[in-house]
């Protein structure tokens, strides 16, 4: 639960301990807008502010599920300037993310990584319960195949975000996010699983 804006906190808690950090972004958006109601902290912008206090290691950050409306033609060309890779939602469908996560894992190595995780990068059939739902999204398989795909990472924190139960009277999207965030804990260092 939370709105995306805890992120930037997070990170630069953990950046004054490690240093820059790679990050496996999963999210409808980029969140790397720069101001919404004159307002520079937001959940559109996190990642933004991250770049620019230097918190992560731009050329160690992928960004999956990407998609939607945007105020912007080009909406994903911030990231790109900033190294990041962009794997939009379409790169995704109808296929398996194991080979992405084999190269996602070569590319974090073994620096400190983060994994934040938006409730929407999922598409809204699954995960209605939030608030900036984006269609054609990510399956819970595909999330699964992210979450589990960092395995063996040196992975320093993690997060999922944007859980809006009001928004799901049937309340999936509160129990596939906390499934989530359990495989998530699962893939921690040092964790022991069967």
């Amino acid at each position: 639960g939370g709105d995306h804006t805890v992120t930037y906190p997070i990170l630069q808690a953990l950046a004054a301990k490690h240093g820059p950090v790679g990050l496996v972004h999963v999210d409808a958006h980029t969140d790397t807008g720069d101001t919404a109601l004159g307002e520079r902290i937001y959940h559109g912008s996190p990642f933004r502010r991250c770049v620019e206090e230097g918190l992560l290691d731009c050329g160690r950050v992928v960004q999956i599920g990407i998609r939607g409306s945007s105020y912007d033609p080009d909406p994903n060309k911030y990231c790109r300037e900033q190294g990041f890779r962009v794997v939009p939602a379409e790169e995704c469908w109808m296929k398996s993310l194991e080979p992405l996560m084999r190269e996602v894992r070569a590319q974090m190595g073994d620096k400190p990584m983060y994994i934040s995780f938006d409730i929407d990068g999922l598409d809204p059939a699954y995960a209605p319960g939030t608030g900036t739902p984006e269609i054609a999204g990510l399956t819970p398989a595909q999330a699964l195949e992210i979450i589990r795909g960092c395995r063996g990472l040196n992975i320093v924190g993690c997060d999922l975000v944007e859980v809006a139960p009001m928004y799901d009277a049937s309340g999936n999207t509160a129990l596939l996010g906390a499934n989530l965030l359990f495989e998530t804990l699962c893939v921690l260092p040092g964790v022991k699983t069967l």
